[in-house]
Order: C-alpha cells, then sequence, then structure tokens
C-alpha cells in the first residue's frame, strides 16, 4: 500500500474549513481504511486515471505528497505526467447539468435548499477546475477555482461565493452556521448570472475545437 496526503493540506491553504484529504492506494480490499477517511484506490484504477489524463490524476501529480511507502518508492511519481486532459467540453457540460438540476429545484421547493445550495457549490468548484485544465490556466484544485480564472472567474460577490461554501460545509460536515432566510434569497438571485457565466465558459472551450 502507499498512502497519500492531497489537497488543501499540501497547498498550504488550511483554514477553518478544511479537511485532511488521505489517499489510500491497496492491493485488494484492505479493511484497515474506512472510506469515510480515505480516498481508497487499487493500482489498476490509478493507473487507468494516469492514462486516461482524468482531472484526479493531474490533482494527485500536482499537488499530492507521499505519507507511506513500504518500498521507499513514491509511486505517483513513478508513474511520470498524467496524459493530456481532453475532456474539459464534456465535464464542463456534465457539471453544469448538476448546476441546473439543483436550480430547478431550488426554483421549485425550499424542502432542500441549503442542499441544493451545496450541490450549486460543487458544480462550479468543479466546473472552474475543468476549465483551468483545458484552457492551459493554472491547474487549480482548490474552493475557490471559480474565483481564480483571471477574466474568467465567475462574476459574483463574495459574500455569495461564501454563503455557498457555507452550504456545502453543512451539507458535507454537519458544521457551520446556518443559512437564513434572507441568505437563501441573496443567492438564489444570482443563479441566472451563475449559468451565463457557465454557458459562456462552455463557449470558450468550444471555441478551441471549431
Amino acid at each position: 500500500m502507499h498512502i497519500y496526503a492531497f489537497g488543501s493540506i499540501c497547498r498550504g491553504e488550511v483554514d477553518s474549513f478544511s479537511d485532511i484529504d488521505m489517499l489510500a492506494i491497496v492491493s485488494g480490499r484492505d479493511e484497515r481504511f474506512n472510506p469515510r477517511d480515505y480516498s481508497i484506490y487499487s493500482y489498476e484504477r490509478i493507473n487507468e486515471l494516469w492514462k486516461e489524463g482524468n482531472p484526479f490524476a493531474w490533482h494527485l501529480f500536482l499537488e499530492s505528497k507521499i505519507i507511506y511507502s513500504p518500498d521507499n518508492i513514491d509511486y505517483l511519481r513513478s508513474l511520470g505526467k498524467p496524459s493530456n486532459y481532453n475532456s474539459g467540453l464534456a465535464d464542463c457540460e456534465k457539471f453544469l447539468e448538476i448546476f441546473i438540476s439543483a436550480k430547478n429545484s431550488i426554483e421549485t421547493s425550499d424542502l432542500t435548499e441549503i442542499f441544493d445550495l451545496s450541490s450549486v457549490f460543487l458544480s462550479i468548484r468543479n466546473f472552474a477546475t475543468c476549465f483551468s485544465l483545458d484552457c492551459d490556466v493554472r491547474p487549480d484544485f482548490s474552493r475557490n477555482s471559480a474565483r481564480n480564472l483571471g477574466i474568467h472567474s465567475i462574476p459574483i460577490c463574495d459574500l455569495t461565493y461564501e454563503l455557498l461554501e457555507r452550504a456545502r460545509v453543512l451539507c458535507t460536515r454537519g458544521t457551520g452556521e446556518i443559512l437564513n432566510a434572507d441568505d437563501i434569497k441573496k443567492v438564489k438571485t444570482q443563479l441566472g448570472l451563475i449559468e451565463s457565466w457557465m454557458r459562456e465558459i462552455i463557449k470558450v472551450i468550444g471555441g478551441k475545437y471549431e
């Protein structure tokens, strides 16, 4: 087995919202690793991600730190550079679909608003990360990826972004200050702007292939 840390702790961006992302690469089933605490992958799957140029492969290649190796070999580094990432358009379209689904849910029901806003944040973050990988912007896997795209950054205020991030933390970790009705209303007024931004980004990516 090989164990790695990755994410914000390796970028030096630890804050009150941070957790510690851990990766365990194992052969077969290994009961020592709890899926709640580790991302668990087989060696075969890691190799596949590298060959695919998968965003997670690039995340690990650029931002992981080895914690344990039984043979003093850094397994991920031994794989070399992942293949080129060529699925930016398809991936961004997928995250736009996730956003649209959450947006429609928010607009038709108030029963799952926090969960839906969490999904909105997830879609925005992953959308921006895929764009940064696809369009030769500095790859950004952070929570702030959508705000770090230069002229292509998401055009919403910091407060709206922070409210979406709070919703995500509430849903994934069950901690933090609950969003009140005014907070939710503020974010809902920005959903159309977010959708327009995502569609413009997709046009930018699509233009590469015309």
